[in-house]
C-alpha cells in the first residue's frame, strides 16, 4: 500500500493506493491562509502537520488492515515557499507563501548584483520564488534571519515533521532561485545573493528517490507496521504531471486549480526567460520541464461568487447559460485575472484585477462569464510562452477544481485551439503522482509499470465557431493587459 500527500495552498488531500494503483480511500483537510497585507500571503507550518495526520486517521478509520500495511508514501507541495527553523527545529516565523508578492524589489536586485542569475537558475527573479524572499527578510526582519538554520519548502517541513531529517527534491529546488537548474545543484552563487550557502539548505534528491522513513516512535502512533519510506515527492506541479502520466515532450497538463499552470516536459534543459517561462527539473532523473503560472486561477472564479452571492456551481451555470443564450461580442465585458499580481509571460507583481467595458445594461451572468473567459486567457497566454521555444504537443490533459466544469473545459479547449483531455482521476492528480513516486521509491517498480497515462474521462474538441469568437475576444483582452501594464505601478504605488 502507498499514500500520496498533496499539501496546497488551501487544502492537504491525501490518498491512499494499491500495487495496482487502485484508489482505496482518500481525504482532504482544509488549512488556513492568512494575509496581513496586501500582497502578503503566509501559512503557520504547523497546520500542514496537523491536518496532515487529521487525514491520516480518517483514512486509517476507513481501511484500518491496508493502512496498517503502507509500504511508502511521498509527498508533493505548493512551491516556493518560505519555510525558516532555528538550532532548535522551531518555526522562526509563519511561511511566506508562492503568491506573495513583497519581494519585488529584491528581484531586481539580484538580477542587477549577479548578471549570470538568469542562466544558472534558468529563470527570472520573481518574488514568488524562495530566495528574493529571504532578502526580504534580511532587510526587514533582521533578527530572524539571523536565526536561520534551514530554509525549507513546505512539504520539506512536513517531511521533517515526519522523519526528522532535511531533504528536497530537484523539481520543488528549482523554484527557489538557488538551484543550478541544468546541473541539478546548488549554487554557491545565487545563495551568496541572499547570505546563505549549502548549509542552509537541505539535502538534494531526485523524486524518485528513497530519501528517509518516518520516525518510529511517530508511525506507530500514526498506526503504520512497517519501516515507511519517504520518497523525494515533487513540487506540486510536477506531481500533478506525474499522476496526469505526462513525463514525454509529447504530452503536457493544465492545472486549473487556485493558480492556473501550463505543464510541457522536455528531455533537456531549455531556458525561455524572454516571456517569464519557468524552466524547472521534472522530478524524475534526467528530465525537465517547461512551466508558466497565473498566480490567480479559480481563486478569481471563487472572489466573484463571494461578491454576488453565489456557490462556484451557480455561478458557472451563469456563465454558461449566458454564453449559450445570451452573449454579444461587442457588449460582454473583459476581465484581467490578476487579483496577486502576475507572472508567466508578464513578470508583473503590479498588475491588478480588472473588469473593462461595463455598462448600464451589463448583467452579473456577463460579469461571470467574462471572469471565466479572462482565467482562460490567462492560461492561453502561458500556452503561448512555453511553446513559443518547444514544439507543441498532441497530448494534453486538464487537472484540477476547474475539470469538473464541462463548460470550462470546452472554453479552454478552443481558447487554446487544442484538444484537452480530462482523465478519470483528475482531482487527486499531485497526490496520485507522489504515491506513484513512493513505489518507485522502493524499487520495486519500474517507471514504464508505474508512470501510465490516466483512463481518459473525456476528450474536448475545439468548435471552430467559438474559437473564432475567443481568438477575436483574445485579441483586445491583450490589448488591455498592455494598456493596464503601462499604469499598474503608479495606482500600485501611490
Amino acid at each position: 500500500m502507498f499514500i500520496g500527500i498533496d499539501l496546497g495552498t488551501s487544502s492537504i488531500k491525501t490518498v491512499l493506493i494499491d500495487e495496482n494503483q487502485k484508489t482505496l480511500a482518500n481525504h482532504s483537510e482544509n488549512i488556513k491562509l492568512l494575509n496581513p497585507r496586501s500582497g502578503f500571503y503566509e501559512q503557520d507550518p504547523e497546520s500542514w502537520f496537523i491536518a496532515t495526520i487529521q487525514c491520516f486517521n480518517k483514512i486509517r478509520k476507513d481501511k484500518p488492515k491496508e493502512f496498517s500495511v503502507v509500504r511508502a508514501l511521498g509527498i508533493s507541495g505548493q512551491m516556493h515557499g518560505a519555510t525558516l527553523i532555528d538550532k532548535n527545529n522551531q518555526v522562526l516565523r509563519p511561511c511566506i507563501l508562492w503568491n506573495d508578492t513583497r519581494s519585488t524589489k529584491q528581484c531586481y536586485r539580484m538580477e542587477d548584483k549577479y548578471p549570470s542569475l538568469r542562466k544558472e537558475s534558468g529563470n527570472i527573479a520573481m518574488p514568488g520564488f524562495t530566495a528574493p524572499k529571504i532578502l526580504w527578510i534580511k532587510e526587514n526582519e533582521i533578527e530572524i534571519f539571523k536565526k536561520i538554520y534551514k530554509v525549507l519548502l513546505p512539504k520539506d517541513y512536513l517531511r521533517y515533521r515526519l522523519s526528522n531529517t532535511y531533504y528536497t527534491e530537484m523539481s520543488d529546488a528549482s523554484g527557489t532561485l538557488w538551484l543550478n537548474v541544468k546541473q541539478r545543484n546548488w549554487s554557491e552563487g545565487l545563495l551568496s545573493l541572499t547570505d546563505l550557502s549549502k548549509d542552509h539548505m537541505p539535502n538534494l534528491a531526485e523524486g524518485s528517490d528513497a530519501t528517509a522513513t518516518i520516525n518510529k516512535k511517530l508511525a506507530n502512533e500514526i498506526g503504520f507496521d512497517n519501516e515507511v519510506i519517504i520518497a523525494g515527492g515533487a513540487g506540486d506541479q510536477a506531481a500533478g504531471a506525474i499522476g496526469s502520466g505526462v513525463v514525454y515532450p509529447s504530452q503536457s497538463v493544465i492545472s486549473l486549480g487556485t493558480s492556473g499552470v501550463y505543464f510541457s516536459p522536455t528531455e533537456n534543459f531549455i531556458s525561455n526567460t524572454n516571456q517569464a517561462v519557468h524552466s524547472f527539473c521534472h522530478c524524475l532523473p534526467g528530465t525537465w520541464h517547461h512551466m508558466s503560472v497565473m498566480l490567480s486561477a479559480t481563486n478569481c472564479l471563487d472572489w466573484i461568487s463571494k461578491m454576488f452571492n453565489l456557490s462556484i456551481g451557480e455561478s458557472v451555470k451563469k456563465a454558461e447559460y449566458y454564453s449559450n443564450n445570451n452573449f454579444e461580442i461587442n457588449a460582454t465585458p473583459y476581465f484581467l485575472p490578476y487579483l496577486t499580481g502576475e507572472r508567466t509571460p508578464h513578470n508583473n507583481s503590479y498588475l491588478r484585477g480588472s473588469l473593462h467595458k461595463l455598462s448600464t445594461s451589463t448583467s452579473v451572468d456577463a460579469i461571470i462569464y467574462s471572469v471565466i473567459e479572462g482565467i482562460s486567457f490567462g492560461i492561453k497566454d502561458g500556452f503561448e510562452a512555453v511553446h513559443s521555444v518547444s514544439p507543441k504537443n498532441n497530448q494534453t490533459y486538464l487537472v484540477g477544481g476547474g475539470s469538473k466544469s464541462i463548460f470550462w473545459a470546452d472554453l479552454i479547449t478552443s481558447a487554446l485551439n487544442q484538444t484537452i483531455i480530462v482523465g478519470e482521476d483528475s482531482a487527486l492528480g499531485p497526490a496520485l503522482g507522489v504515491a506513484r513516486l513512493a513505489m518507485l521509491a522502493t524499487k520495486d517498480f519500474k517507471k514504464e509499470e508505474i508512470i501510465k497515462s490516466m483512463p481518459i474521462q473525456k476528450e474536448y474538441n475545439v468548435s471552430e465557431a467559438l474559437f473564432e469568437r475567443l481568438d477575436r475576444r483574445y485579441q483586445a483582452w491583450k490589448e488591455i493587459v498592455v494598456a493596464n501594464k503601462l499604469i499598474a505601478k503608479n495606482l500600485m504605488e501611490k
